[in-house]
């Protein structure tokens, strides 16, 4: 296969007001959340600015990625597609096909792999190449990239930023509380998902020389009566005051850019829980657009071209 472009997905978020609730109808379709959720998730958007900035992040995560590849003397294209938002997954296929481009080396911009965060968007990329026939771009995924040193050195890097925000006096024994998104356990017992998730943050805590770190879930949205993955991050703050411990620094290692679980799950809920326990929070920043991580997709999709 002749990969002549780099292709980026991203789950999609809306960007003004208005898009919330359609956005919001869409992710939730052929699922069962029940409708009081989705307009508690359409108010944690309003307390947030009315919008998500994933998309915009994610086109600069493409910027700096096609800067990066320039460097390396590889002047391919880098396109975005959105499962649940636009730029869709199947305009942005459409609009490489008549760019010309038949092949496309794809990066998936999740971390770590389940079926909400692989087997969808591949079905969303097969619908949009069957939509196009024989003019479909043929698709190559690069190799998992979870524990990446790129990956990894820019999550620490994130982690340790935020320790800083700690007194100093505090800084070591302070506890690092990675979090990623929950998910049903009988999705989890499917995939690599767990043990991919606590790979990474035993990455970040050595390269950190942290021995005080913990996993926790968050943002799960599903029906109350189907188990989900737990402890959820709110009862692991709870249960490290009680212990005695003063600080902690949040790590959102399952999410490469800032959008709702972040901005309002970990800043305004779980800050929100650590206050009233009078428990010191930091919540680290994504990995974004961070010098290491962009080279490290670099790297997975140099490795995927022929």
């Amino acid at each position: 296969m002749a990969a002549d472009a780099v292709l980026l997905i991203a789950f999609g978020g809306p960007t003004r007001p208005e898009e919330i609730r359609p956005f919001l109808a869409n992710v939730a379709q052929g699922r069962a959340i029940p409708a009081a959720r989705l307009e508690e998730v359409v108010h944690h958007y309003e307390l947030i600015g009315g919008r998500s900035p994933l998309n915009e992040l994610t086109f600069r995560q493409a910027a700096a990625l096609a800067a990066c590849l320039r460097e390396r003397g590889d002047q391919r294209r880098v396109y975005v597609g959105m499962r649940n938002w636009a730029p869709w997954i199947a305009d942005t296929l459409a609009t490489m096909a008549d760019d010309g481009v038949r092949g496309a080396v794809t990066v998936l911009l999740s971390p770590h792999a389940t079926e909400a965060s692989r087997a969808r968007y591949v079905e969303a990329l097969d619908a949009g190449r069957a939509r196009l026939g024989p003019r479909a771009p043929a698709l190559r995924f690069v190799a998992p990239w979870f524990v990446h040193p790129g990956f990894v050195g820019a999550a620490a890097a994130r982690a340790a930023d935020a320790l800083a925000m700690l007194p100093a006096s505090r800084r070591d024994e302070a506890t690092i509380v990675f979090t990623a998104h929950s998910v049903p356990t009988a999705m989890a017992a499917e995939s690599p998902y767990v043990a991919e998730i606590t790979a990474s943050a035993h990455a970040v805590a050595e390269r950190l020389h942290q021995r005080r770190w913990q996993l926790a879930w968050q943002s799960r949205s599903g029906s109350p009566r189907e188990p989900w993955l737990e402890p959820d991050v709110n009862d692991v703050l709870r249960a490290v005051a009680s212990s005695g411990v003063a600080d902690v620094v949040v790590v959102p290692i399952g999410f490469v850019c800032d959008h709702v679980e972040v901005l309002y799950d970990l800043d305004v809920e779980a800050r929100a829980t650590a206050a009233a326990l009078g428990l010191g929070f930091a919540r680290a920043a994504t990995v974004s657009d961070h010098p290491e991580f962009i080279a490290a997709l670099a790297d997975v999709v140099g490795e995927a071209s022929p």
